[in-house]
C-alpha cells in the first residue's frame, strides 16, 4: 500500500502482481502472510547468492564490447560511469588507485 494504493478499483499493475507472487513464493517461507526476521533475513543476505561475483559479472557484460571477457582501458573508460556508481568499486574510488591489470 505504500507503493501503491488501488483506490479506483482498477486493475493491478504487473509489477503490483508480480511483486505479490514473490512475496507468496519466495520470501514468505513459513506462509503466515507476514515476513519475520529469519526471512527478511533471508532476502536480504541469502546464501546462495554472491553479490559481488553478481555484479563484477554485470559490469564484464555490460562494458565487454568485444565479448572477448577480458576489459580493456578503453572498455572501462567508455562505461566510467557503469563503474563509478557500482559497489564493486567502492563507488568509483577503487578506479583511482594504481592497476597492473588496467
Amino acid at each position: 500500500a505504500d507503493m501503491f494504493a488501488n483506490e479506483e478499483g482498477g486493475p493491478e499493475p504487473d509489477w503490483v502482481i508480480t511483486e505479490r507472487e514473490q512475496f507468496s513464493d519466495f520470501r514468505d517461507l513459513n506462509k503466515d502472510g507476514k515476513m519475520d526476521r529469519d526471512e527478511i533475513q533471508h532476502w536480504i543476505l541469502p546464501q546462495d547468492y554472491d553479490h559481488a561475483l553478481a555484479e563484477a559479472r554485470h559490469l564484464v557484460y555490460e562494458s565487454d564490447v568485444d565479448k572477448d571477457q577480458k576489459l580493456t582501458k578503453e572498455e572501462v573508460l567508455d562505461n566510467w560511469n557503469m563503474f563509478v556508481g557500482s559497489q564493486a568499486t567502492n563507488y568509483g574510488e577503487d578506479l583511482t588507485r594504481n592497476h597492473d591489470e588496467l
